[in-house]
């Protein structure tokens, strides 16, 4: 299935059981959740989703899950965050095998690559597929800026065709397309910043609240998109508050405490993450409700 890298893209947590086994039921229903709401895609295995600790039974388990259900409504992505070369070419080459439309490519886990190291990994990488791939640029949690010199060399492969725009720095948004204009297209991968780089020209946005609140986000980037802004910043600043529990290091226990709150998934992560207990989960709790009893009504907005 075409991705044409507009809209919405959540990042999906992975729901898991007591058992630490998937849970594919509730992994449905919030699947459903975000279709429903008119995202344009998902990707599974990001960060959000846990990707270190899921063995490649469970992403293809999860691929062909996503892709059946899906029923070809909406593009699925598989996300490739490996140390090895060699085991994300080996990813790369089996995601289309399984059904995946797309990839997320990460640069080099546990090592930091210099400028022509992290450009051979993507290029070879996504020389060994015929997908269309995105680059996550995350040098604040990943530590490998992804530069506009190594893009230059990217865009030489053809299927290298979108950046999730992770630098923090909306000005990236300006830079990227004042220096390849349409070729690449950028999807803001930071949420409490999403509206500014939608603004500045950003044509997608790559959620983490969104597994929450999917309505919610889609009508951000619609409203903003049809030129609607103070409608959308109504909602923004009604959701800023939600949207910063996605700047944490424990952003996948906040969100999922989140999810399990409105219905769409559970608190269970994998070790060695583990459930927020105490005055920790108390003031999560508490931002997280705030935001569901004063929840836009968004019909108003139609």
């Amino acid at each position: 299935m075409r991705i044409n890298w507009n809209g919405v893209y959540p990042a999906l947590t992975t729901k898991f059981t007591s058992r630490d086994t998937l849970d594919l039921p509730m992994f449905e229903r919030n699947l459903e959740a975000q279709i429903e709401a008119g995202v344009n895609g998902v990707i599974i295995g990001g960060s959000l989703g846990e990707a270190s600790t899921l063995t490649l039974e469970e992403k293809e388990t999860l691929i062909k899950f996503t892709v059946e259900k899906s029923a070809g409504r909406i593009p699925v992505l598989l996300n490739i965050a490996e140390g090895s070369t060699r085991e994300a070419v080996d990813q790369a080459k089996q995601a289309g095998q399984w059904g995946a439309s797309g990839l997320m490519v990460l640069p080099p886990m546990r090592y930091k690559s210099d400028h022509r190291e992290t450009v051979t990994f993507f290029k070879t990488v996504a020389g060994a597929t015929p997908l269309p791939v995105m680059i996550y640029n995350n040098p604040v949690d990943y530590k490998i800026e992804v530069t506009l010199d190594m893009f230059e060399e990217l865009v030489e492969l053809a299927n290298i065709e979108a950046v999730k725009e992770s630098t923090r720095d909306v000005s990236n948004v300006t830079r990227l397309i004042n220096r390849f204009g349409d070729r690449i297209k950028i999807l803001c991968g930071v949420d409490t910043i999403a509206m500014e780089e939608l603004l500045m020209g950003a044509c997608g946005w790559v959620g983490g609240l969104v597994g929450a609140f999917p309505a919610e986000t889609v009508a951000i980037f619609k409203l903003v998109k049809a030129g609607r802004i103070e409608e959308a910043l109504e909602i923004h600043r009604w959701f800023l508050p939600l949207l910063e529990l996605d700047l944490h290091p424990k952003l996948v226990q906040y969100i999922k405490l989140a999810e399990a709150e409105v219905g769409l998934g559970t608190e269970y992560v994998r070790a060695p993450r583990l459930q927020l207990i105490g005055k920790e989960r108390e003031a999560v709790l508490e931002v997280i409700r705030q935001g569901v009893a004063s929840r836009p009504v968004l019909t108003e907005y139609a």
